[in-house]
Parts: C-alpha cells; sequence; structure tokens
C-alpha cells in the first residue's frame, strides 16, 4: 500500500471513528483547522521506526501549534499483526521522550488494529476505542491537551463513554469503522 493511500485511510478513521464517534471530544477543531499531520514510514523495525518518530518530534517541535497541532505516524510496515512488538516500541517511544527531555512537553497515544487494554479481558469491545487501520503513534503537546481536559466538565468520563459507545457497536459495525 502507497504512502499516500495510508494517509487517506488514517484520515478517514480520524473523521470518522475519533471525531464522528466523538471519541475524542478535543480533535474536530485541530482537524479541521488543517493542524492535523498525518505522516508515514514504511519502516519494518523498531530502530528505523524510531528514527522515523525522532524525525517527527523534531518537526512537531519547531512547528508552531497554530501550523501543526498534533502528529500522527502511521507505521503500516511495523508490527501490523503484533500488538505486543508495538507496545514494546511505545515503551521506547515514552524513554525516548524522557531522554530527550520532553517529558511535560510531547505526549504519545497509540492504536493498532489489535489494541487491547491490560486489564480487560481479550474479547471486550472496549479495545476498539484504541483500533486503527493501522499501527499509529499519536504524538500530542501536553501545553494543548492540559488546556482542552481544563475546557472539558467532565474528562474523566470520556474513556468510560467510549468504552460504553464500542460495547454497544456489532463487531461487525466496530469493523467497517475501523477498516472503512
Amino acid at each position: 500500500m502507497d504512502e499516500d493511500e495510508v494517509r487517506r485511510r488514517t484520515r478517514a478513521w480520524i473523521e470518522r471513528v475519533v471525531v464522528g464517534l466523538g471519541l475524542c471530544p478535543f480533535a474536530r477543531a485541530p482537524l479541521e483547522a488543517g493542524r492535523v499531520r498525518v505522516a508515514v514510514t514504511d519502516a519494518a523495525g523498531p530502530g528505523a521506526v524510531f528514527e522515523a518518530l525522532d524525525a517527527e518530534v523534531d518537526r512537531l517541535v519547531e512547528a508552531a501549534p497554530s501550523r501543526i497541532e498534533t502528529t500522527l505516524l502511521a507505521c503500516p510496515a511495523f508490527a501490523a499483526d503484533d500488538f505486543e512488538a508495538f507496545d514494546e516500541l511505545v515503551g521506547l517511544v515514552e524513554a525516548g521522550l524522557r531522554e530527550r527531555g520532553l517529558e511535560g512537553v510531547l505526549q504519545v497515544a497509540s492504536f493498532h488494529p489489535h489494541f487491547r487494554f491490560g486489564d480487560a479481558p481479550a474479547d471486550d469491545p472496549g479495545h476498539w476505542t484504541n483500533r486503527a487501520p493501522f499501527p499509529l503513534l499519536h504524538l500530542l503537546r501536553e501545553a494543548s491537551v492540559e488546556a482542552a481536559v481544563a475546557e472539558h466538565p467532565d474528562p474523566d468520563a470520556i474513556w468510560r463513554r467510549n468504552v460504553a459507545r464500542m460495547r454497544a457497536l456489532s463487531l461487525e459495525a466496530r469493523r467497517r469503522l475501523r477498516d472503512g
């Protein structure tokens, strides 16, 4: 699959699931303002993914939030069928942000076609809140997250509402949402 197709499918997933279902009440404004960057890497190994992410971290830190608010790095060739390997990479990414002195500046959220929360049964529909068509590393500006959360009447209710929405959908409906 070429980069343009990965980018198109990722944006469609953001529009259809993240914004369309209201899973992230903070996503619509930057998406509609064109401040969401979707980058793609064809890297198949963790080192190469880390290099691509490092470049995206630099780009995001250097850009004004009015130009790039947040970045998603799609990694379709890395661990698409191996959530555990992807989850290990996410831990390394978090450690890398700390090592670069970016803790409190950037945070990473992760999405994967087979995402699982560690404390939930394997078949829990709640996992679908973080399932995307490709492995995704989402870089967010801490200041933007803090400002958005401060304006929300009940930020702790967001994840519970999201899980309830996914549990209310059939497996086929969840797959259609993720895959388009």
